[in-house]
């Protein structure tokens, strides 16, 4: 047994510096920023949302700019084989942290470890 949920809206952003980004989707959306350089090397940035809301990322990326989801869980290789079955694809083990998927539809996504302390509402039971 497992457990996932939806658990951030990740703006892969195709641009030289994430602030001026950062600053808009902060405004535009209402919503503080938690940091402008989560890891310090300029690749990601957060803004602040609730504990069960989906958490805002801006990440710098070289390819074109899109929106994608990640899915949090507390198990990586079982919920990636959950999706597999359901016609999804692996495309990249990332850091040996997270899969980058691709669904039947296209789009891809991240299957990650568990973000927040507490998973909060909206959490499914995989069996």
């Amino acid at each position: 047994m497992h457990h996932s949920r939806l658990c951030a809206l990740v703006l892969d952003s195709q641009v030289d510096d994430l602030v001026k980004g950062v600053r808009f989707w902060s405004a535009a959306l209402g919503k503080d920023v938690i940091t402008l350089d989560q890891d310090g090397d300029g690749r990601y940035a957060e803004l602040k949302t609730d504990d069960d809301e989906p958490i805002i990322l801006l990440q710098k990326v070289d390819h074109e700019s899109r929106v994608h989801l990640d899915i949090e869980t507390d198990d990586i290789d079982a919920e990636a084989s959950r999706l597999e079955a359901l016609g999804a694809k692996r495309i990249a083990f990332v850091r040996h942290r997270w899969w980058v998927m691709e669904a039947p539809t296209g789009h891809r996504f991240c299957v990650v470890r568990k973000q927040r302390a507490a998973f909060g509402p909206h959490l499914n039971r995989w069996d």
